[in-house]
């Protein structure tokens, strides 16, 4: 059963490079991201972190697939203790002052569909919010105080 994978789309009044190192540098991606014990954005890259909300969390495990500097970041997205494997693709278009960025998230029936957690709106709850509201702030408070 394929389906259709998460694609959304955000503009951020950040040039490229701004967007690139809050994506790739973990000091940066604490402040909006996860906290994430290491991370390098190179080809075969493993890093875990633990995500959830409520009372439940996951322990994630993704690698590092492609690196084109200001441009793609992929990367594997699984969890330990459940079957599946999915892509989180971040796609980077340089706008001159605005820079737009495309996330891709294929995969996501691969993981256990009995998992309300796992559900393909969770994942759109998800990064609807990590793109459109954490990030973005991150970004754009950051360029405000320049």
């Amino acid at each position: 059963m394929q389906t259709q994978p998460f694609v959304i789309e955000r503009s951020y009044n950040a040039p490229v490079e701004k967007v690139w190192n809050a994506l790739t540098d973990k000091a940066q991606m604490k402040q909006w991201y996860f906290d994430l014990s290491d991370f390098k954005p190179e080809v075969g890259f493993e890093f875990k972190f633990d995500g959830g909300k409520d009372d439940k969390v996951y322990h994630h495990i993704c690698k590092i697939i492609e690196v084109i500097p200001y441009k793609k970041l992929k990367l594997s997205w699984s969890y330990i203790g459940y079957e599946g494997m999915s892509y989180v693709t971040w796609e980077l278009f340089d706008e001159g002052e605005i820079t737009r960025l495309k996330l891709t998230h294929e995969g996501l029936e691969t993981f256990p569909q009995n998992n309300p957690d796992f559900a393909k709106e969770s994942f759109t709850q998800g990064w609807t919010y990590i793109t459109g509201t954490s990030l973005k702030e991150f970004l754009e408070k950051e360029k405000a105080s320049v």
